[in-house]
């Protein structure tokens, strides 16, 4: 897989390590780039990527190289501005945490639904492969290799968890709800295919009785809820209750097998492999990315900054 140091160079709004005011603006290098990879690709769209589409929207001009403005390097500032919301929102206790809740049909445990702990997603924010069951990540290990040995690609879920996230905010008006917010930044990841929140498309099995989650003052005279069905979130707007989600990923579509395809000067069918290098699963790297949309999506709920005091 191609490998980066993404270094920012930070060109304003910094200075010794405090921001100033200004814009805070950075530029992350593409140093291990191999265009040459994509010189037979030209003309032969890659099936599973933007290529044909970008192709005729953009009367074939859009650069294919490293998959251009649709490519995956574009979560790299993504997470660099994420980075930055994260260190505003710890300091008023509101702490992100993802992990990889599955690779193909291997499948870690979830989050607990109630009570989640400062130390679980912090020690997952620290991990390259994070996971709840220490013992799945052998096993997701082995589903990516067999992949790549059969050279294929893989997909999987992650899951993030947001505590701390005080009650009321979001619901504004019918578009501006919380699930809207996280959706719009979530999509712009490129490969994610799928967003739930909570129970997601599970409730649609269950009863009302089941789903619905009921109410409690806890010890400190605070309303809870002794279930999370939904996730955080009720008619667009916080519940006070740890916000959770899953974001499903497609499989790498870059894939060395023969794939069919067409050729677009010749107007002909045609065959091809993609070579190069290329993750046989992205999952690992989508996590920070997720947990980074998830910084992104809580700074933009009007008056969180306003509402929340530093811890």
């Amino acid at each position: 897989p191609r490998k980066e140091s993404d270094t920012p160079k930070v060109l304003s709004g910094l200075l010794n390590n405090v921001t100033t005011g200004a814009p805070l603006c950075a530029v992350i290098a593409n140093t291990n780039q191999h265009s040459a990879d994509y010189r037979k690709l030209l003309s032969v769209p890659r099936p599973g990527h933007a290529d044909y589409p970008a192709w005729v929207k953009y009367h074939g001009f859009n650069d294919i190289r490293g998959g251009g403005h649709f490519s995956g390097r574009l979560t790299a500032p993504l997470v660099f501005a994420g980075a930055v919301c994260r260190q505003i929102l710890s300091r008023r206790g509101i702490i992100i945490g993802a992990h990889a809740f599955s690779i193909g049909t291997i499948k870690d445990m979830p989050f607990a639904k109630v009570k989640i702990t400062n130390e679980i997603l912090s020690s997952l924010s620290r991990e390259y492969f994070p996971v709840l069951d220490a013992e799945k990540k052998a096993s997701m290990y082995h589903e990516i290799e067999q992949a790549r040995n059969e050279l294929n690609s893989i997909g999987g879920v992650v899951e993030c968890a947001c505590i701390g996230v005080p009650t009321g905010f979001g619901g504004e008006g019918m578009f501006g709800g919380v699930e809207s917010i996280f959706s719009s930044i979530l999509f712009g990841i490129p490969a994610c295919k799928g967003v739930e929140f909570g129970a997601g498309f599970s409730a649609a099995k269950l009863h009302g009785s089941e789903n619905n989650d009921a109410y409690y003052y806890d010890e400190t005279g605070h309303v809870k809820t002794r279930t999370n069905h939904a996730g955080g979130i009720l008619g667009g707007i916080t519940t006070g209750m740890p916000i959770l989600f899953r974001c499903a990923f497609k499989p790498t579509p870059s894939i060395a097998q023969e794939q069919q395809s067409v050729d677009l000067t010749r107007h002909e069918n045609t065959t091809l492999s993609v070579c190069g290098r290329h993750d046989p699963c992205i999952v690992p790297r989508a996590i920070p990315v997720v947990e980074s949309a998830a910084a992104l999506a809580l700074m933009n709920l009007p008056g969180i900054l306003c509402c929340t005091a530093e811890v």
